[in-house]
């Protein structure tokens, strides 16, 4: 039998959002947060263009796509990295700060890539508990050793799209030494409306120890072609370079993601049609009775306890696949209206049991 490490005994598996099909043949996928919206026909177009070369290895560098987002944010091109995918990059920055001893601290629920990869690495997981569905920054920075490596604040956090608003951000980073790498992981940083969220990048330009994490799949339309970016100084970025698997990104997710931001301004207007129906099905909900937290993400979060998988197997039975974290709640993401009107209908039912 072959000998594996003894910590896969133990890590937890990721659980993708799953789709559902109703007997009548209905399915409504709202579990995984991707963009209702196919990517835009410029982009399908460069992507099509593209696919003739794919006999050939990309460029392991991303440079174009680096020099895009360079100039998109002001920022020198040494101090981005890419990756397939956000969750591939936080992987490398685990690899690269990660070993027997370390720590890395998150607040808990957030993303559930985090303890697998921290697992993953050979570091050891602090979980600070969330209070009122938020990262208890106050409590984080307590918890911040002389071991902590890497610090993750998902801002909004996923899966409760809660977010932590500038003063706090400031006052937990004040706290946090120097030698301690945090992460402002932004995700769905192009669905915030309150402008009182802050950009992380602002943090990033006035302290080293600071980096942003962002990605193509959501907004972006981009979920099945992995790519992710990373926007820190000169030393972060150049770990997370160092930890990429060799020609990860690959040809036509590079494509893409050049012609994404090429047509942002249209890409845009789509992403605040997804914001309309993000206030409608919340104030839906609302209505209905439900408790659902002020959102600046692409999905609602309804704290269920241990009606949580039953609430996800009736929605299921009428085609409406939503994220259910047992015992606690469901994540649901937001669609095109008659996705989002299917699992109205289907909440306001349960409502009523």
């Amino acid at each position: 039998m072959p000998r594996f490490r003894s910590i896969l005994d133990t890590v937890p598996a990721y659980k993708p959002g799953k789709a559902v099909v109703a007997p009548d043949g209905r399915s409504y996928k709202l579990s995984s947060n991707e963009s209702p919206y196919e990517p835009l026909p410029s982009v399908v177009e460069a992507v099509a263009r593209a696919a003739g070369e794919i006999n050939r290895y990309p460029d392991p560098g991303a440079v174009r796509l680096i020099e895009a987002l360079a100039a998109k944010y002001g920022v020198p091109e040494e101090h981005v990295a890419v990756g397939a995918g956000s969750v591939a990059v936080t992987q490398q920055l685990l690899e690269a700060v990660g070993e027997p001893g370390a720590e890395v601290l998150y607040a808990w629920r957030a993303f559930e890539a985090y303890p697998l990869l921290t697992a993953l690495a050979g570091a050891t997981a602090v979980e600070v508990p969330l209070v009122d569905e938020t990262h208890d920054l106050e409590a984080m920075a307590d918890a911040v050793t002389p071991l902590t490596r890497l610090v993750l604040v998902c801002n909004p956090n996923n899966p409760t799209g809660t977010a932590n608003r500038r003063a706090e951000i400031e006052r937990f980073l004040d706290r946090v030494p120097g030698d301690v790498l945090v992460v402002l992981d932004e995700a769905y940083r192009e669905y915030v409306r309150d402008a009182d969220v802050p950009d992380g990048l602002a943090f990033y330009r006035e302290r080293p120890n600071v980096a942003v994490l962002r990605t193509f799949s959501k907004a972006y339309g981009l979920a099945g072609l992995r790519v992710g970016y990373l926007i820190g100084h000169e030393p972060v970025a150049a770990a997370v370079r160092k930890t990429l698997l060799p020609f990860a990104v690959n040809h036509l997710a590079q494509i893409a993601a050049v012609a994404s931001l090429q047509a942002e301004d249209e890409l845009l207007e789509r992403v605040e049609t997804v914001v309309k129906e993000r206030t409608r099905v919340r104030e839906a909900l609302l209505s209905q009775g439900w408790q659902v937290p002020p959102t600046e993400a692409n999905f609602v979060w309804l704290r269920l306890g241990d009606r949580t998988v039953e609430f996800a197997e009736a929605c299921a039975g009428v085609g409406v696949a939503v994220r259910p974290f047992p015992g606690e709640g469901a994540r649901v993401s937001i669609g095109d209206p008659e996705s989002n009107d299917a699992f109205l209908a289907a909440a306001e039912a349960f409502r009523g049991r």
